[in-house]
């Protein structure tokens, strides 16, 4: 069973403390310039939404206004061949994946950080695994990016992702068999498609324990 989670939102359409993702995400999705983080207890999210946004949301170091978009950060850190950044870029695509068992059915989707805005989704794909529906989301966002000329940045928040897209190969134990032919399908395509094409954009992990849940999450955890 799930740990309970608690949402803080700061800055949404009803600011306050949610017990539900669901609950969260309705005070966010289509609010521009958005606030908001989890917490393990609900004392700690009452703590930090009686303190502020500041020094618990992002890096708490800017105090612009929540309508203006969020430049992209100046200094950008590597750990563990992983690139990241201290401040969201709402220039750009978050991506998730949604699973009902790992393996099991996989749907993924990609929105506008800014507002939470679907601009693409795919699924539920048959039988995969939460690593690889992100991976087919990231390959995805880079091909829709690169047709449309577009230099947003890309955000997920999986490593193991993120890896294999550089390495523009998956290194997965899922076995190849009638149940995974539909998943299987769609990856020799990513990874050829990976191998064949340039693209300039960033890929970044997502930083959830700062941040809060990705935009694109579908609030199964």
């Amino acid at each position: 069973m799930a740990k309970q989670k608690y949402y803080v939102v700061w800055e949404g359409k009803q600011p306050g403390v949610y017990s539900t993702w669901a609950e969260c995400q309705a005070q966010t999705d289509h609010y521009t310039g958005a606030k908001y983080k989890s917490y393990e207890s609900r004392a700690a999210a009452d703590t930090a939404y009686k303190a502020g946004w500041k020094g618990n949301w992002g890096t708490g170091a800017s105090s612009s206004g929540a309508g203006a978009k969020s430049k992209t950060a100046s200094s950008w850190s590597r750990s563990a061949s992983v690139e990241t950044s201290e401040e969201i870029d709402y220039d750009s695509i978050s991506v998730d994946v949604g699973t009902r068992g790992n393996p099991g059915p996989v749907e993924y989707k990609g929105v506008d950080t800014q507002t939470g805005d679907i601009i693409f989704s795919c699924g539920p794909i048959s039988k995969g695994t939460n690593n690889l529906g992100e991976f087919l989301a990231i390959v995805h966002a880079l091909a829709l990016l690169k047709k449309e000329g577009s230099s947003r940045t890309v955000y997920t928040d999986s490593v193991n992702a993120m890896k294999w897209v550089k390495q523009k190969k998956v290194a997965t134990t899922l076995p190849r068999d009638a149940s995974t032919e539909e998943i299987w399908t769609l990856i020799d395509r990513a990874e050829s498609w990976l191998r064949s094409h340039t693209y300039e954009n960033k890929v970044l992990k997502w930083q959830t324990k700062v941040w809060g849940e990705i935009k694109a999450d579908y609030g199964r955890k």
